[in-house]
């Protein structure tokens, strides 16, 4: 969309936005839920919100629920000072939450399930969530959030259009966002931030590709000379703090995949290690004719799994230029004796890694590359991860193993050019019409890979496109827009929404990380 018709649209949105308040206004929740009844009556939202658990069987011995709820709460006050008087006011008390399981462990597929509801009337007011697992009841907040709104007014927090009905559920079970740590550091502050904002529209991976061949910022205890290869003493993750951003993801919602990209992409494994290179002057992709090599991928891998508890692991796989494995004579020779040529090698290595992996209780995710070269030898746990363009997720669904989609041509963020529209309108199941092998496709992921971005700039890279994505990947296929101007209004509420709470979420009107073109309100952007 050209950017005068973008401002055109948004500017439109103003007026229903000015609407949005008010019963038979836009409904402005982000993803939209599966379904969605509402009333007429306008609430309160109590100052001193409770939490009821009354009626669950889930005993919330790790504060899962209980953390959830207090930062739920705060995100609705949005730090403005609830000192208006609320008498003769309709007043929602609290809420009760019943989650059925007791189990408060992440797995992937999870049922994140929930219903919502919230009564016009009353005494005392609660609304309800109803969720199969704790982590259910986590999306349920973040939707009960989105309905509040603060009354400058009054002074204190209201909730229009009681009563409300919201039954929701995923469409997929794997939603994802890459961060890229290796071409540019990350604090842990800051990846603690991008967690957050996930949260806000239910995705639920955060994809860390934590070192590449620029870097190795994470001290790996079983081999701590691999993070001689970050890029300064003070750019490094200590294996605590690896444990830290894994627990901080857990307690909502996300699970945290980590890769290590083998064996292209790792000359800075060599730096501590420098006989994991080719030689000195070729160095990756990784010496597969060295054990040590493997010796060190099962180290790292050992130490993962203490660590990232996801049943995936990434390793990677792409992009591999055998060029120094057929130019260093010794490898040459070891090609020779063990009648391989370098394609060969690529297999050979990229399986052995796999075998390693599957050793310490990983299924196992590989870039693309590895299915288009000899997909038929690959582990059939194997999750082909989709990046370079159309056409494959079908191929692979074909050939009966899972698939995740990232095309680069609409889904990866570090292209600028890339619009909000092209995210939202890409689909993971184009040209799968076979509902066993739909059942393949896990889901997707947006990348923001780092070569331009740092603390400075990640958020408004990410956000809003991001959010474009997730819609596509929770809310069911029969809801969805056909036409993104008919989302285009109630996405730019959600971007103020993140903007509100401390993300800094870019303008729609515009390419990624495009600024405000001129003075106005925020959802004219």
């Amino acid at each position: 969309m050209a950017p005068a018709l973008m401002r055109l649209v948004l500017a439109l949105a103003v007026v229903s936005c000015c609407a949005a308040g008010q019963p038979g206004g836009r409904v402005d929740l982000w993803p939209m839920p599966a379904s969605v009844t509402r009333g007429a009556r306008t609430l309160y939202v109590a100052r001193d919100l409770r939490l009821s658990t009354a009626g669950t069987g889930y005993k919330d011995g790790k504060a899962i629920l209980a953390d959830a709820f207090r930062r739920m709460v705060a995100v609705i006050q949005l730090d403005h000072a609830i000192n208006g008087s609320y008498h003769g006011l309709p007043v929602l008390a609290g809420v009760n939450v019943a989650v059925r399981s007791p189990d408060d462990e992440l797995k992937f597929g999870v049922d994140e399930s929930y219903k919502l509801t919230v009564p016009a009337t009353g005494n005392p007011i609660y609304a309800r969530i109803e969720a199969q697992t704790v982590f259910g009841a986590l999306h349920a907040l973040e939707t009960f959030s989105q309905l509040c709104y603060f009354d400058f007014v009054l002074g204190v927090t209201g909730l229009h259009w009681a009563p409300w009905t919201i039954v929701d559920k995923p469409r997929f079970p794997y939603r994802g966002l890459l961060i890229d740590t290796a071409r540019h550091y990350l604090p842990v502050p800051v990846i603690k931030s991008v967690i957050d904002s996930m949260v806000y529209s239910k995705l639920n991976v955060l994809h860390w590709h934590i070192v590449d061949e620029q870097s190795f910022p994470l001290e790996i205890p079983s081999y701590p000379k691999l993070s001689n290869g970050a890029y300064s003493y003070s750019e490094k993750y200590t294996i605590n703090d690896a444990i830290h951003i894994v627990q901080y993801a857990e307690k909502r919602g996300v699970n945290v995949l980590a890769e290590i990209d083998v064996p292209g992409h790792a000359g800075s494994w060599g730096v501590g290690y420098p006989s994991l290179w080719p030689s000195a002057t070729c160095q990756q992709p990784l010496d597969v004719s060295n054990d040590f090599t493997f010796k060190v991928i099962d180290g790292i891998l050992s130490d993962f799994s203490k660590v990232f508890k996801f049943k995936f692991v990434h390793l990677g796989g792409d992009e591999v230029d055998t060029s120094c494995w057929t130019t260093t004579p010794r490898i040459k020779s070891w090609l020779v004796q063990h009648g391989m040529n370098e394609s060969d090698a690529y297999r050979y290595f990229v399986l052995k890694a796999q075998k390693i992996a599957i050793s310490h209780g990983y299924e196992i995710i590989n870039w693309e590359e590895t299915f288009n070269n000899f997909g038929d030898k690959l582990d059939r746990k194997t999750v082909v991860h989709n990046w370079l363009g159309g056409g494959v997720a079908e191929k692979v669904v074909s050939a009966g193993l899972r698939c995740i989609v990232s095309n680069q041509d609409k889904w990866y963020l570090d292209h600028l050019d890339a619009t909000w529209e092209g995210f939202y309108m890409n689909e993971p199941l184009t040209n799968i019409y076979n509902p066993e092998q739909q059942k393949l496709i896990l889901g997707g992921e947006v990348c923001m890979w780092g070569e331009h971005i740092d603390a400075s700039d990640i958020q408004q890279t990410i956000w809003p496109r991001a959010a474009a994505a997730a819609e596509r990947l929770w809310t069911p296929v029969e809801k969805l827009a056909k036409d993104t101007t008919a989302v285009t209004a109630r996405l730019a509420h959600f971007r103020c929404l993140l903007n509100e709470r401390g993300v800094a979420a870019a303008p729609l009107a515009g390419y990624g990380r495009t600024a405000p073109s001129e003075p106005g309100s925020c959802v004219r952007q």
